[in-house]
């Protein structure tokens, strides 16, 4: 438990706060994204009931949280109830990523992130993938970083360049993708040499999780599996190194 308020401190920490009934309807209002809402339990009246309302349009993450936990959340102490965690930048949209690749004349890149939880990783990961000439980055809703101040800062600029979306299904949105031109590879010790496989064309590059890798349903949607050939006595790569290995592999096989 103590580890779960430490990560959501920190969270919180660098990310816009907004606390406050009026402040958190305006935020909604106003289409600033918001990336986690905490509701104090049981509280259902009128303009709560409102707050949750937007939160669902927007697919919202809802947490339903104790008198504590707000008092552990909060920077003034007058929530009223509700926090929410906005994200420092604005997210775009995959419809962005496609028409980016259509104005450079390019075969879609796209790098989708399957649950990267460390800030300073998804910042590194958006400055490579602007770097390598990526079109765009995916996160997911859920079990993810969203777009802090650290994942900005840690991008050293490439967040105002490189468009990032948020989905809700990672695993759909690559059906989707698919219908659009789109193959994936995904990157996991247990594939194929990357130096084996054909990485041209409209493509997705997938990263997984720091310490669990790629996710079983995601994988399942990759065409195919990409290892990187390690000489050392440890196996396994940082996210972002891994992200960025791979990224430039696809260039160098664009370049040819």
């Amino acid at each position: 438990m103590q580890e779960v308020e430490r990560n959501e401190k920190s969270n919180q920490e660098h990310t816009l706060l907004i606390e406050g009934r009026n402040a958190v309807l305006e935020a909604f209002r106003s289409g600033k994204p918001i990336d986690k809402l905490f509701i104090l339990d049981g509280c259902q009246d009128g303009p709560i009931r409102t707050i949750i309302r937007e939160a669902k349009k927007q697919d919202t993450i809802l947490n339903f949280v104790g008198k504590e936990r707000l008092s552990q959340l909060t920077e003034t102490g007058k929530h009223q109830g509700v926090i929410a965690y906005a994200a420092a930048y604005e997210y775009s949209s995959i419809d962005d990523m496609f028409e980016l690749a259509k104005e450079k004349g390019e075969d879609p890149f796209i790098l989708l992130l399957d649950n990267i939880e460390d800030p300073h990783n998804l910042g590194a990961i958006i400055r490579t993938a602007n770097l390598a000439g990526a079109h765009g980055v995916i996160i997911p809703k859920r079990r993810a970083v969203g777009l802090t101040a650290t994942v900005a800062k840690t991008s050293a600029g490439a967040l105002n360049y490189t468009p990032v979306a948020k989905v809700t299904n990672m695993a759909k949105t690559m059906e989707e993708l698919k219908e659009r031109g789109l193959w994936f590879v995904c990157a996991d010790m247990g594939g194929e040499s990357m130096y084996r496989l054909n990485l041209t064309g409209p493509i997705g590059l997938v990263i997984g999780n720091e310490g669990e890798g790629v996710g079983r349903l995601v994988k399942e949607k990759c065409d195919f599996i990409a290892s990187i050939p390690m000489k050392g006595e440890i196996d396994s790569l940082n996210a972002s190194v891994a992200a960025g290995v791979l990224a430039y592999e696809i260039v160098r096989q664009r370049m040819n």
